[in-house]
């Protein structure tokens, strides 16, 4: 099998993912991906499709990643090898994925703060006198 390579979105977070065949190391920005998501919900999130498709020691993933925050970071992360593991078996892969809404970008972005207020909605206090 070639290198397979995707790439995932999440708020400002990019994750491009290169899958191959090996033994299931998975290596991102050049540490292992439990020294890089230190919390255990958060290494949840990133083998949460491997899980789902009974694939968790088939293959190597290095992953370069980048912007925002290390949620987003691993929710992108978990889009890009969703779509990798399709890429390499649609028909086993795509349905289980996709009734567990591992294919979707989620398109929530932040709100841009407006001129005049502290926030995005927040007002500042309104004074009658």
């Amino acid at each position: 099998m070639e290198v397979v390579s995707t790439i995932g979105r999440r708020k400002a977070a990019i994750a491009r993912v290169y899958i191959s065949d090996g033994k299931g190391n998975i290596e991102v920005n050049k540490t292992d991906y439990k020294e890089y998501f230190p919390l255990e919900t958060l290494q949840y999130i990133v083998t949460q499709p491997l899980e789902l498709t009974d694939s968790l020691g088939k293959y190597d993933i290095k992953v370069n990643l980048d912007g925002g925050g290390i949620k987003g970071q691993a929710e992108a992360l978990r889009l890009a090898i969703s779509r990798a593991l399709v890429e390499i078996d649609t028909e086993g892969n795509k349905q289980v994925l996709k009734s567990n809404k591992m294919l979707t970008r989620d398109p929530r972005q932040v709100e841009r703060k407006k001129p005049g207020q502290p926030k995005a909605r927040k007002r500042f206090q309104f004074s009658k006198r």
